[in-house]
C-alpha cells in the first residue's frame, strides 16, 4: 500500500500544527497507510513520536505521498524539493515578517524567506492545500493549481484530561477571568488585549483579571515591552502565565469567563474553537481567518478603540441571556464543524493525488544531496558552535585584495 508521510519544520507540544499533524497521522494509520512524522525540530516530549527529517531519504519513494506542512522558511524547503515522492503542500500561513522587526531578527528572516520559498512549489507540487479557505485563497493568489482545503481536524482530546489546577486554581473565585491563549508574539496584539482589559477594569469591573496563556521563549524583548505597557497603564491583575501543559490549559479554560482575541493575523486560530468546546464565550477581532473560523458565532468587532471593546466585553458578561445565547451559538458552530466529513475529505484528496498525473520531476544537480548535507552541517555548526564556524577559512573569492606590497 502507498505510504503517506508528513514533513514539518517544528513538531511542538501543545502547538496547533503539531496537534493537526498527529490527528492526520491517526486517520492515515487507521486506514492502513504507513505514516510517520519527520521534523527538523521536536519538543523533547515528542522526540519518540517523530524522526529527524533527513532520515526520510531512507524511505523516500516515487510511489509515496509526502505532506509538507508549510508555515515558515526552513532547510526543509530545499530538502522537500529534491525528493521524488508525490508532493502535497499544506499551507498554514506565514506571519508577515514586519510584525517581528525589532523583536526577533531570526524570525524576520525566516518569515521573509518562507514567503519567497513557498512560490518555488507553484510548479513542483501535485496538490496545494490550505488548512482554511483563507489560506487556500492565498495559494490561489500565488498561482498554485490545483488547490483545496484540508481543514484543521477538530480533535479536543488534549482538553479531555483531568485538569491540573496548580496554576489556575488560585484564580477560581468570584472575580471575572478574561482569557487569551496563544504564543506571545506581536501579530496576536497582546498590547491591544492589555489596553482593552485596562478599559474594562477601569470602566466596568475592578474585580477582573487578565490571564494570558502561551509560550514567550525567544520573545523576551516583546515580553519586556508588554510589561512596560502594563506599568505605564498601571494596570494590576495581568498574568502572563507562559507555556502550560494540556492539563493546565484545561484548568485555565475551566476558570475563564470570557475569551478575548485581538489578533491581527491568523491562518485559523484553534483556541477560538477550543473556547467553543469548553463553553467560554468569545469576543474577537474580525481579522484575516478569524470570521471564517467563528462561522457566525461569538462576537466579532472591528474597532481599535479599547473602550468600545471593553463595552462589548461588559455587554456579554453583564447580561446572562446574552451570555447564554453566545455560548449556544458557539455550540451550534462547533457542531457544524464536527459534522464535516474530515476523514472523507482526506481520503478524497489522497485519491485525487494518486489518480492524477504526476508533476515532472524538476532537474536536480548530480551532487544535490552532497551539497545539501554540507550546507546542513555548516548551518548546524554556525548554530551550535559559532566560534568554530567563524574560525573556518573564508572562501577563496572572499579573501581581502592584496595591497600591492611584497610581504617579506
Amino acid at each position: 500500500m502507498t505510504a503517506i508521510h508528513q514533513l514539518v519544520p517544528n513538531f511542538d507540544y501543545g502547538d496547533a500544527i503539531g496537534n493537526h499533524v498527529r490527528a492526520l497521522r491517526t486517520l492515515l494509520r487507521g486506514w492502513g497507510y504507513a505514516s510517520n512524522v519527520y521534523a527538523q525540530y521536536m519538543h523533547p516530549e515528542l522526540a519518540r513520536d517523530a524522526r529527524f527529517y533527513t532520515r526520510y531519504r531512507d524511505v523516500s519513494d516515487p510511489g509515496n505521498v509526502l505532506l509538507f506542512h508549510f508555515s515558515i522558511g526552513s532547510e526543509l524547503t530545499s530538502f522537500f524539493a529534491g525528493l521524488p515522492d508525490r508532493k502535497v503542500v499544506i499551507y498554514h500561513n506565514i506571519t508577515p515578517p514586519e510584525y517581528f522587526v525589532g523583536v526577533h531578527k531570526e524570525l524576520v528572516r525566516q518569515c521573509f524567506h518562507g514567503r519567497r520559498e513557498l512560490t518555488a512549489y507553484v510548479s513542483r507540487c501535485d496538490l496545494a492545500l490550505g488548512d482554511s479557505e483563507y489560506n487556500r485563497e492565498a495559494l490561489d493568489a500565488l498561482g498554485f493549481a490545483p488547490t483545496g482545503v484540508l481543514p484543521v481536524v477538530p480533535d479536543f482530546s488534549h482538553l479531555d484530561v483531568p485538569p491540573d489546577r496548580t496554576l489556575a486554581g488560585g484564580f477560581d473565585d468570584e472575580w471575572t477571568n478574561i482569557l487569551f491563549v496563544g504564543r506571545v508574539i506581536p501579530n496576536k496584539r497582546f498590547d491591544d488585549l492589555i489596553r482593552a482589559f485596562h478599559a474594562y477594569k477601569a470602566l466596568f469591573n475592578p474585580r477582573a483579571r487578565l490571564l494570558l496563556v502561551g509560550a514567550h521563549s525567544g520573545f523576551e524583548r516583546y515580553l519586556a515591552q508588554l510589561y512596560n505597557l502594563i506599568g505605564t497603564l498601571r494596570t494590576p491583575d495581568v498574568h502572563l502565565v507562559g507555556h502550560v501543559s494540556n492539563e493546565e490549559l484545561t484548568a485555565f479554560y475551566d476558570v475563564a469567563d470570557l475569551f478575548l482575541c485581538a489578533s491581527e493575523h491568523e491562518g485559523f486560530c484553534v483556541p477560538l474553537v477550543e473556547s467553543f468546546y469548553k463553553g467560554v464565550p468569545v469576543v474577537a477581532r474580525a481579522a484575516t481567518a478569524v470570521p471564517a473560523t467563528m462561522d457566525g458565532a461569538g462576537i466579532l468587532y472591528e474597532t481599535r478603540d479599547p473602550r468600545e471593546v471593553a463595552a462589548l466585553m461588559h455587554a456579554v458578561l453583564d447580561d446572562p441571556d446574552l451570555y447564554d445565547g453566545v455560548v449556544a451559538g458557539q455550540r451550534e458552530a462547533l457542531d457544524r464543524l464536527r459534522s464535516r466529513d474530515f476523514a472523507g475529505t482526506l481520503v478524497g484528496l489522497v485519491d485525487r493525488v494518486l489518480a492524477g498525473p504526476r508533476r515532472a520531476m524538476p532537474p536536480v544537480a548530480f551532487d544535490f544531496w552532497q551539497q545539501f548535507e554540507m550546507v546542513d552541517r555548516m548551518k548546524a555548526l554556525k548554530r551550535h558552535r559559532p566560534s568554530a564556524f567563524h574560525a573556518l577559512p573564508p572562501p577563496p573569492d572572499s579573501r581581502p585584495a592584496a595591497s600591492g606590497r611584497s610581504v617579506p
